[in-house]
C-alpha cells in the first residue's frame, strides 16, 4: 500500500495540478500526508441554528438556514461588490461578497434553501455577512456539530478556496486513507494509553466526542514532540560517542591559588553544583557540550573562569567568545582583574585591536604562553591559531551562526570541550527542545550581598514624581539609565524618541553629563559614549536597547524604560538586569500608556511582581506562544510544529523526552526490528532538514 506521503495532492478529486501547486506554494501541502496533518486551530459549534431575528452586536459566528430572496451587483472596477438579500422568516440578512462575482451568481439560486454560516457586522444600521460560507442544508458537520478552522491565507482565500473547501477534501482524503500506517511502534503509545494515528487523524478533523479529540490531541502532540527528540538526541549521542575529548582529571596550581587567594565571594551552593557538573563532563574523555543558563548577575563568568583554571591546570588553553566589543572588553577586565594576579596571561582580540597586539597574541597563542583568550568574531580568524585549545566559552550564542562556533572548536586537532552560557533564562519546555542536544546547567541563586530590583510601573501623570525619584539618586552619587524605543520621532508612532528624551532630560538636569548610545552610531563614537558612563564622567545613559547586554556598571541603582509597552518580557528583563549589579537597593521605572490591551497589562505586572528570570521566561512564553523563538533563544530554530505548542505543552514534552530517552537507552542505533517504525519515519521527516545536533 502506498505511503500517504507518496500520494500527490493533486490526485485529491477537487484539486488538480494548479490548485495543488497553489497549496503547496500557501501551506506547503503536498500529498496526503500533509492535507491531513493540517490540523484546526480552533473550532466552531456548527450544530444550532440562529434565527436572523436572535442576532444582537454581540452575536459571533452563526449558522442562519433560509433563501436568498435577491441578488444585485453594486458599483464599479475595484469597487464593485455582489449585495444579497437572505431571509428565513424571521427577518433579512444582507450578505456581501467583493471576490469571484460572477460565479457566485452563477452558483447560488434565489427561492433555493442554504445554510449561511458567518460574523454578522453592524453597518448602517443593518447587520450583513461578508464572504460567509455557503452550504446546502445536508452538508456534513461533524456528529458532535464542531468544525474545525483551518489555517488559511488571502491568496488561497482569493482563488475560492474556502475552509468548507479544505474541509471536504479533508473529508475525502479520510474516506480513502482507511488503512493509516502506524508511525509509533506499539512499546511506545501502549503504556501510555495512546490511540492510534489512523483513529487520531480521523477524531482531530471529525470529533466524536471531546474526549475522543482529547485523546487525538495528545496522540499527535506526542508523535510530534517525540520526533523532534528523537531526531536530536539520537544525532547528539552518536556524535558524543564519536567525538572524543580532553580528559581533565587534575586540579592544580592555577586552580587552587585562585580558589584560595583570589576568588572575590563564597560561591553560592548553585555555582559549586554547577562546576561539580562541568568537572564530570571533563572527566569523561568525551567533549563536553554543555548550556550554561542563569539569570542577570547570578556568577555565570566566575564559573567559567574557575572551568577555564582547569583546562589551563591540564595543559590546554582556554577562549570566551562574546558577541559585541563591549561585552568582549568587559569579560576581559572581569578576567584580568580576576586571574592576572596568580600569572595567568590572558589577552583581548577585538576588530579593533591594533597590529602590533594581534600580532603578540598570535605569537603567545602558538607558543602557548597566552592562557585564555577573549574576544568577539575576531576568534574565528583563520589565522587565529592556538596550541593547544581544551575548552571554549561562549556566552550569548544565540548571537552567533552554526557555521561560526563550529570554526571555533575546529582550531584544534582534539575537540575542546564547550560551555554555551545565556543571561536570557529559558523555560524548560524550551531548553529540553531547542537545546535537547545540550546538557543543561542551571545557576537559580545570585550572589550574597544583591539586592532584588524593585521594578514600579508609572504613567505619564507620575512622569514629575519619577524624575523627583531620579534625582535623589543622582544626587547621591548614583547613576542611571533611560530607555527608548526609538531614536527619532516617527509621525504614524506616538512613541517616545531618544533624540527628543536626550535634550529633555539635559535640560531637567543640568548639573549632571548626559551620555547617549544607539545602534546606528559609529564604533567608536558609541564606545567613547560607554566609557563615559562606565567610568563615572557621565551620571545619565540615554539609550535604545543597545545596551540590553553586555553593559556592567554597578554603581548604576536607576533604570526608567520609557514606552515600556512596546517591549517584550524578555527584553524588559535583560535591560532591568543593567542594574540592581551593587550592593545598593535598585530600581526599575516601567512608564507606560494608561490605555492598554489586556495582554499588555498582563506582561507588566508580571514584571512588577517578580525578579526571577525563569517566571519571566515562562510567562513570556505563554504570553507571545513559541512562534516568535528568534531572540529568546536560539535564533533561526523554529520547529515546524504543526499541533504541539511549547508554551503549553510541557507535560508532554516531558513524556515525549522521557519516552525517546527509554528507546535510545536500550536501543540507540534503533536497528531492533521493534524500532524499525521509528527508524523509517526518522529517515523520512528528516531527510532533508538541518541536524539539529550540531546546533551546540
Amino acid at each position: 500500500m502506498k505511503s500517504l506521503r507518496d500520494i500527490d495532492i493533486k490526485y485529491l478529486k477537487g484539486v488538480g495540478p494548479k490548485r495543488a501547486e497553489l497549496l503547496a506554494k500557501e501551506l506547503d501541502i503536498r500529498t496526503y500526508h500533509d492535507l491531513l496533518h493540517h490540523f484546526p486551530t480552533r473550532y466552531i459549534d456548527r450544530s444550532r441554528i440562529y434565527r436572523i431575528a436572535e442576532i444582537s452586536s454581540d452575536t459571533a459566528y452563526v449558522q442562519i438556514k433560509g433563501r436568498f430572496v435577491s441578488m444585485a451587483v453594486n458599483g464599479e472596477g475595484a469597487k464593485m461588490r455582489l449585495v444579497a438579500l437572505f431571509s428565513d422568516g424571521s427577518g433579512t440578512i444582507e450578505v456581501v461578497w467583493f471576490r469571484r462575482i460572477k460565479e457566485i451568481r452563477q452558483t447560488y439560486i434565489a427561492g433555493k434553501e442554504y445554510v449561511l454560516f458567518g460574523k454578522p457586522e453592524l453597518f448602517n444600521g443593518r447587520f450583513n455577512m461578508v464572504h460567509p460560507e455557503v452550504e446546502s442544508p445536508s452538508a456534513t458537520v461533524t456528529p458532535t456539530g464542531m468544525r474545525g478552522v483551518y489555517p488559511m491565507t488571502e491568496q488561497l482565500r482569493n482563488r475560492g478556496i474556502t475552509q468548507r473547501q479544505m474541509f471536504q477534501w479533508i473529508q475525502t482524503a479520510l474516506s480513502q486513507s482507511t488503512a493509516v500506517a502506524e508511525t509509533l511502534p506499539a512499546h511506545v503509545t501502549k503504556p501510555l494509553s495512546l490511540i492510534s494515528l489512523g483513529e487520531a487523524l480521523k477524531q482531530i478533523h471529525l470529533p466524536e466526542s471531546p474526549s475522543l479529540l482529547n485523546k487525538a490531541r495528545l496522540r499527535l502532540k506526542f508523535e510530534e514532540l517525540f520526533y523532534i527528540q528523537l531526531n536530536i538526541q539520537k544525532n547528539t549521542r552518536s556524535k558524543h560517542n564519536a567525538t572524543p575529548g580532553f580528559r581533565f582529571n587534575r586540579i592544580g596550581e592555577y586552580f587552587n591559588r585562585f580558589y584560595f587567594e583570589q576568588l572575590p565571594f563564597s560561591l553560592t551552593k548553585a555555582q559549586q553544583r554547577v562546576i561539580k557538573e562541568i568537572r564530570a563532563d571533563m572527566c569523561t574523555g568525551k567533549q563536553m557540550n554543555r548550556l550554561l543558563q542563569g539569570d542577570v548577575g547570578s556568577g555565570k563568568t566566575l564559573v567559567a573562569l574557575l572551568c577555564m583554571l582547569i583546562a589551563l591546570d591540564n595543559g590546554t588553553q582556554a577562549c570566551i567568545m562574546a558577541p559585541t566589543e563591549i561585552l568582549a572588553s568587559q569579560h576581559f577586565e572581569t578576567l584580568y582583574s580576576l586571574a592576572a594576579p596568580i600569572g595567568i596571561n590572558i589577552k583581548l582580540l577585538t576588530g579593533s585591536t591594533k597590529k602590533a597586539e594581534r600580532d603578540t597574541i598570535h605569537s603567545q597563542l602558538d607558543n602557548g604562553s597566552l592562557h585564555i583568550l577573549v574576544g568577539t568574531h575576531a576568534l574565528l580568524e583563520d589565522n587565529v591559531t592556538f596550541k593547544n585549545l581544551g575548552f571554549v566559552v561562549i556566552d550569548e550564542q544565540h548571537r552567533f551562526g552554526v557555521a561560526q562556533r563550529a570554526r571555533l572548536w575546529k582550531k584544534n586537532s582534539v575537540a575542546p570541550h564547550v560551555l554555551v552560557m545565556t543571561a536570557t533564562p529559558i523555560p524548560r519546555t524550551l531548553a529540553m527542545t531547542v537545546y535537547g542536544n545540550l546538557s543543561v546547567s542551571v545557576i537559580d541563586q545570585l550572589p550574597p550581598g544583591r539586592k532584588p530590583v524593585t521594578t514600579q510601573l508609572c504613567f505619564d501623570e507620575n512622569r514629575q514624581e519619577v524624575y523627583r525619584s531620579l534625582g535623589r539618586q543622582l544626587k547621591q552619587g548614583r547613576q542611571a539609565y533611560i530607555v527608548y524605543p526609538l531614536i527619532q520621532d516617527n509621525e504614524k508612532l506616538a512613541l517616545k524618541s531618544l533624540e527628543d528624551g536626550y535634550q529633555t532630560i539635559c535640560e531637567i538636569f543640568p548639573n549632571y553629563r548626559v551620555a547617549y548610545v544607539h545602534g546606528k552610531m559609529k564604533p567608536a563614537e558609541k564606545d567613547y559614549q560607554m566609557h563615559l558612563f562606565a567610568s563615572g564622567k557621565a551620571s545619565i545613559l540615554v539609550a535604545t536597547t543597545v545596551i540590553e547586554v553586555g553593559v556592567n556598571v554597578p554603581n548604576a541603582t536607576i533604570m526608567i524604560i520609557e514606552n515600556a509597552e512596546r517591549f517584550g518580557l524578555s527584553q524588559l528583563h535583560q535591560l532591568r538586569g543593567r542594574v540592581g549589579r551593587g550592593a545598593d537597593q535598585s530600581y526599575c521605572i516601567l512608564m507606560s500608556n494608561r490605555k492598554q490591551t489586556k495582554e499588555t497589562r498582563q506582561r507588566l505586572e508580571v514584571m512588577t511582581s517578580t525578579n526571577d528570570g525563569f517566571i519571566v521566561a515562562e510567562a513570556d512564553l505563554k504570553l507571545r506562544g513559541p512562534g516568535d523563538l528568534d531572540g529568546t533563544m536560539q535564533s533561526g530554530i523554529a520547529f515546524d510544529l504543526r499541533i504541539a505548542n511549547l508554551a503549553t505543552d510541557s507535560q508532554i514534552v516531558q513524556l515525549a523526552h522521557d519516552a525517546v530517552d527509554k528507546v535510545l537507552d536500550s536501543d540507540p542505533s534503533l536497528t531492533n526490528s521493534e524500532n524499525s517504525i521509528l527508524r523509517i519515519q526518522l529517515e523520512s521527516i528528516y531527510n532533508k532538514t538541518v541536524d539539529w545536533s550540531k546546533i551546540s
